[in-house]
């Protein structure tokens, strides 16, 4: 059977999905590749067509959900001016700490970036500082986008940590509530 000539960069890139999904959702060191290859129905064996090795597959999968993370967050010249509390709401929401699958890599899988090599960990700081200028440069404030970067994934962190959805709640609410008064009253979070 012949395959078109892009199945290989599309099993790629399911491959790719399928992983950060898992990853984010139950850690990527402690799920085997085995494991994430047959998530996408194939064999751990046909891996090694599409990554050199597991640590490769990380590596695009973190410079993939930077990527996306920084797009997203950090927005364009033509974004609206709300757009930093518009992010806020959006990454302090039930929903999102309650399917990290789905949302920011830096709060499920922080830990083990902070373990990788170099690449790694300079792929999510160019990410980052793409995010916090953008971010300062919106706010008026060179300090808030460091400042509103930490809060929203320690407190992402806090609300997937407790078993409560109350406390959940308390938590994503009372750090929206603490950044908006931040933010409108000109200082730093």
């Amino acid at each position: 059977m012949r395959y078109a000539k892009t199945h290989k960069e599309e099993t790629r890139q399911k491959l790719l999905d399928s992983s950060r999904a898992i990853a984010k959702k139950g850690g990527f060191s402690s799920t085997g590749v085995d494991a994430l290859m047959a998530s996408i129905g194939l064999t751990g064996g046909a891996f090694y067509s599409h990554f050199p090795s597991k640590q490769a597959l990380f590596e695009a999968l973190v410079q993939e959900e930077m990527a996306n993370s920084s797009a997203m967050l950090a927005g364009d010249k033509d974004s609206p001016d709300n757009h930093v509390a518009k992010c806020l709401r959006d990454y302090l929401s039930s929903f999102h700490a309650l399917n990290p699958e789905l949302g920011c890599v830096l709060p499920t899988l922080g830990a083990e970036i902070a373990q990788a090599g170099p690449e790694v960990r300079s792929t999510v700081e160019a990410a980052l500082k793409r995010t916090q200028k953008s971010w300062s440069q919106r706010t008026g404030d060179p300090d808030a986008g460091w400042a509103l970067i930490a809060q929203c994934v320690g407190a992402l962190v806090l609300a997937r940590a407790v078993e409560s959805e109350r406390t959940r709640k308390d938590i994503l609410a009372a750090s929206r509530r603490f950044l908006d008064k931040a933010l409108l009253s000109g200082a730093t979070p």
